[in-house]
């Protein structure tokens, strides 16, 4: 008997619905708040269970918005170089990769509904210190809550410091990503919810989310006291940078750079996609309704590079948390660096006002063109001026960032 193509998508896309409703009946109860906040009936029963659905402490819980090659793994060190901050980087990697067949890429609207609905309830979680909702999406499972799969568990200061990992050496000794894994050996999800919940604030990192939007049932959560910083950046220099980190994903474009000529079969959607993204997120920030205020901040790429440390107070005044004097060094010691430094593809080494236009020589003025005709309405909604010639886009005299002052909605 033979299936089409067709079948075999649709089969495949009510099993990854019916394995997320599983998971979600399994934890329902974490989703309900008290009378008033949820259907008569429901609520009674968790409400004796006691207060643990409030936020009572107040914590603020940071959620960095972003996409790929916009500076994100830079700002979320801004928050795990803090001593009081328990941070995660892509824990949405894990909810991808479960539940996404590789082979449709995700970039269905049957993907999207699915990813972001498990991406909210596992945030919800993580938010909360439940580490244990995560082995839900990490292959192999843990055995006893232990695990080796935690992707970019080196880029958690927390996941690799005493009590989560005992390393030899001084116990001030912090280890560098590479590192981590090889010489604190599995990782404890219990022990590192402890740590979680020893911290003042929780923030994540996260390029799977593509608008704020999508956020706001957990922005109007009671529970959480959400606040996100939605980072952005030229779509120009985010498609240069990942022409050179994804090789063979751009494959196309830099073709085109190499010969001059614009392939027949160019993705343009690598390009688009980004920019449609940015001007529908940005456009909600930007009308300031009424459900995020004082939980949205925009912050360029462009303006955090030049000034590092007058837009890291601005944004740590904006979320109420203390500068703390960690970060001050780290930004000191990582925005002023050679850049020969910072070859690894996701490394936070740089001179940072250096490399923040760097694109514009990485780039011919014809895909530069292509990219501004594509990405006209979001390059004028962020500030950033089109080049009107191969002169003014190889000029480094010639800024191409506008001055704009994105105020937080307060």
């Amino acid at each position: 008997m033979q299936c089409s193509w067709k079948a075999v998508l649709l089969l495949a896309l009510a099993s990854i619905a019916i394995q997320y409703t599983a998971i979600r009946t399994f934890t329902a109860k974490s989703f309900h708040t008290c009378p008033g906040l949820a259907e008569a009936g429901v609520t009674e029963r968790l409400c004796e269970e006691g207060p643990t659905f409030y936020n009572l402490s107040r914590k603020t819980h940071v959620l960095i918005l972003a996409t790929t090659r916009s500076g994100s793994s830079f700002v979320g060190q801004l928050f795990n170089q803090h001593l009081d901050v328990f941070y995660l980087f892509e824990p949405l990697y894990h909810v991808q990769n479960t539940l996404i067949p590789r082979f449709t890429q995700g970039k269905s609207p049957a993907d999207r509904r699915v990813m972001l609905g498990a991406s909210r309830d596992l945030l919800r979680s993580l938010y909360d210190c439940d580490l244990h909702f995560l082995e839900n999406y990490i292959k192999p499972p843990p055995i006893n809550h232990t695990t080796d799969r935690v992707f970019r568990r080196g880029a958690s200061r927390v996941l690799c410091s005493r009590p989560v990992c005992d390393p030899p050496g001084s116990p001030d000794q912090v280890l560098e990503e590479g590192d981590c894994v090889r010489k604190c050996g599995l990782l404890n999800l219990t022990v590192a919810a402890e740590a979680c919940r020893e911290r003042s604030h929780v923030a994540i990192k996260t390029v799977r989310v593509p608008e704020v939007n999508d956020l706001r049932a957990l922005v109007e959560d009671p529970r959480l006291n959400l606040k996100v910083i939605q980072l952005v950046r030229d779509p120009r220099g985010i498609l240069a940078s990942r022409s050179e980190t994804f090789r063979d994903t751009y494959r196309l474009w830099r073709l085109w750079y190499g010969t001059g000529r614009k392939p027949y079969n160019l993705d343009a959607s690598q390009l688009t996609t980004v920019c449609e993204d940015f001007s529908n997120s940005v456009s909600t920030g930007l009308m300031r309704p009424a459900w995020l205020k004082g939980k949205y901040m925009l912050v360029r790429y462009e303006d955090l590079a030049r000034n590092p440390m007058k837009k890291t107070e601005e944004i740590y005044g904006f979320l109420g948390i203390p500068l703390d004097s960690h970060v001050a060094r780290w930004i000191q010691n990582n925005t002023r660096g050679d850049p020969a430094l910072g070859k690894h593809k996701y490394g936070t080494v740089r001179n940072s006002a250096a490399t923040a236009e760097k694109w514009r020589f990485r780039l011919s003025y014809d895909i530069v063109a292509f990219a501004q005709n594509a990405c006209r309405q979001v390059l004028a909604q962020l500030g950033y001026r089109m080049a009107a010639s191969e002169e003014e886009l190889k000029n480094p005299a010639v800024s191409l960032v506008e001055e704009r002052d994105f105020r937080p909605f307060l």
